[in-house]
């Protein structure tokens, strides 16, 4: 433990609680990251679509575009060795069942700052008009997520902050001096100021086995499809806004691009309450089937975007997909931030996009001046 015990212990080593686990150490405290996986940044941070968002994604939720937007040049500045934009970013808005109308998106974008501009003939030709109402060139990047997992590992060994594989955070008890006691599943103990549960699916596995109340989630079994692009598309991502649509972007750590789809991602669902028995949702992952959907998804995305079937499936990234039940509503990804009612010294802590990370700075800040 470098000779020193900790005064944080950060549950889960994912890149929200790599960063929290720096940000504090900048504050002056000493945080320990409890990973149960094997590596750091090997779950969600790792699977999921590798967008750095700038708020084009958000039409329907202006606090969350608007984040976004200031959220996305921060990002990029901090993360530059990591970050993909040798890409052209093309958005579009369908005919049809869209939730916005082209004039809406472009309005929307111009309210928060979010750069905008028609797209050449070359691209527009690509798209079914009868589908799709307009498209336009965005400015938007992407993640090499292996890139940013050695930049992880590089920030916290240069602060001397430890980390344990391959372990778990179990429960957290009150403490004397509202401090809490942590165990974890190696036997270890500490008497902490506080704990991060970072853990992102795994958020009520600490919750029950601290004998606290759930948070209410919602959990999907998502399917992004790796493929290889057509010569046409080469060079390009492309978002179908706003409704049962497809995206694909590059996955630079595998040299391929994902293909997500509104309809098609999520293969089930299930929903944690408060009342209900904890179901591990790591254990519910593995036992479950993994058929892909990418012939589904193709089949839809040609449509509105014919070249596109001549995509070809290499491989499938799943994983537990989690989300706050009232972002169904506007498709917003507000962050979670909370600490738990029964045990103040606990902060659960979510967030459903990675540049989230700047808000939670903002949250913690509150907490250690004091603020209620």
């Amino acid at each position: 433990m470098n000779g020193r015990e900790p005064d944080v212990v950060i549950a889960g080593g994912g890149f929200f609680g790599c960063s929290i686990a720096l940000m504090l150490h900048r504050r002056g405290l000493k945080p320990l990251v409890v990973e149960a996986g094997p590596e750091l940044l090997g779950r969600a941070s790792r699977v999921n679509q590798a967008r750095v968002h700038g708020g084009y994604h958000y039409p329907r939720s202006l606090m969350t575009a608007y984040r976004s937007r200031h959220n996305y040049e921060r990002f990029r500045d901090t993360y530059r060795e990591a970050i993909v934009d040798t890409f052209t970013k093309v958005y579009a808005v369908g005919r049809l069942f869209s939730k916005v109308s082209a004039g809406q998106f472009e309005l929307f974008m111009k309210r928060i700052g979010a750069p905008l501009k028609p797209a050449p003939d070359k691209i527009a030709r690509l798209f079914n008009p009868v589908l799709t109402e307009a498209s336009w060139i965005a400015e938007e990047c992407a993640f090499d997520c292996a890139i940013l997992r050695q930049r992880c590992h590089r920030d916290l060994e240069e602060a001397g902050i430890p980390v344990k594989l391959g372990t778990r955070v179990v429960s957290a008890q009150p403490a004397t001096d509202g401090l809490a006691e942590v165990r974890l599943d190696d036997g270890s103990e500490y008497r902490v100021k506080l704990v991060v549960n970072a853990t992102y699916s795994g958020l009520n596995l600490l919750t029950s086995g601290s004998g606290l109340p759930p948070i209410p989630l919602k959990h999907e079994l998502a399917e992004m499809a790796l493929v290889e692009l057509p010569p046409d598309l080469d060079g390009l991502s492309v978002t179908m806004m706003c409704g049962p649509f497809f995206s694909f972007m590059p996955y630079p750590s595998r040299g391929l691009t994902t293909l997500s789809h509104v309809r098609y991602t999520p293969h089930l669902q299930w929903f944690e309450k408060p009342g209900e028995k904890p179901i591990d949702p790591y254990q519910r992952f593995e036992q479950l089937s993994k058929r892909s959907h990418f012939e589904y998804m193709v089949g839809d995305a040609s449509r509105y975007l014919p070249v596109l079937r001549g995509a070809v499936h290499r491989d499938s990234l799943w994983e537990v997909k989690t989300l706050l039940p009232q972002t169904e509503v506007d498709d917003g990804r507000p962050i979670l931030f909370r600490r738990d009612p029964g045990l103040p010294a606990l902060i659960h802590v979510m967030g459903g996009k990675i540049d989230n990370i700047f808000d939670v700075e903002d949250e913690l800040d509150s907490v250690l001046s004091g603020a209620p």
